[in-house]
């Protein structure tokens, strides 16, 4: 090679670097930003995200037992239907998929019991979970004298998300605390604090479990705790100590749409 053209290449050189590496740069962050934008969105959970969704008649009948079809009462009432309600109408052009998987009384156990057929086969690009509460009441109408075993309730939590991540490790998570109030006859009840006590104990291990597979967590435990100071009287967010008012899941679905912005951003 002449002389010149050496001495071109050797001027020439750091500039080819720096613009391949540009181009690699560019390449590697279009791949992570490549995941496809969220379509098929799922709640699954307990009463509280139930809401009495394809006409159940507030019973717990099982997922494939209600309705599918009847569109005034797909998402049942409550915080998942204002969720549901605002991104469907915000956003046609998307045409969003959402799904209701509540069911009344269920414990996590329960939830497990239907994961397939509720979770998995559904195949969502988001999940969120709430539950909890029903676990601590059934334990404490047992009136057993063997202690709570929060540590395979965590376990079970664990290998639920785990299932779903292996089928979809690209899913977006969504994971809500547990939470009660001294309303209604939960709060009258002489049990009350240890309730309480027990449904935190459940909020922190959410609390962990959404830090270890970085799903957005949804505080609505602390979210009562700050708005109780407002209410005109103790019932106005939490009606009977457990099951939320209309606008109890206003500022549920509040908190939902606000923490979950970034999953859906395009």
């Amino acid at each position: 090679m002449p002389r010149f053209a050496l001495f071109v290449v050797f001027l020439l050189f750091p500039f080819l670097s720096v613009l391949s590496h540009e181009r690699v740069s560019t390449y590697s962050a279009s791949l992570v930003t490549a995941q496809k934008p969220p379509r098929r969105i799922l709640f699954i959970g307990d009463s509280i995200t139930d809401g009495g969704w394809g006409n159940s008649g507030g019973s717990s009948k099982s997922s494939q037992e209600r309705s599918h079809g009847d569109m005034n009462h797909i998402f049942g009432h409550g915080y998942m239907e204002m969720c549901a309600a605002h991104f469907l109408s915000l956003y046609p052009q998307r045409d969003y998929l959402f799904f209701n998987r509540g069911i009344s009384g269920n414990t996590i156990y329960d939830m497990q019991k239907r994961w397939k057929t509720d979770a998995l086969d559904i195949k969502p690009d988001v999940i969120s979970i709430l539950i909890g509460t029903n676990d601590i009441h059934e334990f404490l109408n047992e009136k057993s004298d063997v202690p709570y075993d929060f540590n395979r309730w965590e376990q079970t939590y664990r290998s639920l998300l785990d299932e779903i991540k292996k089928q979809n490790p690209d899913i977006r998570i969504v994971l809500a605390t547990p939470f009660v109030a001294k309303a209604g006859w939960v709060g009258e009840a002489d049990n009350f604090e240890q309730r309480k006590t027990m449904v935190e104990q459940l909020a922190e291990i959410v609390r962990k479990i959404a830090a270890d597979y970085h799903a957005v967590l949804l505080p609505f435990d602390e979210l009562f705790k700050s708005i109780q100071p407002l209410a005109p009287r103790d019932n106005y967010w939490i009606w009977d100590g457990i099951h939320p008012t209309t606008a109890g899941h206003r500022r549920m679905a509040d908190l939902w749409i606000s923490n979950t912005a970034d999953l859906f951003a395009e």
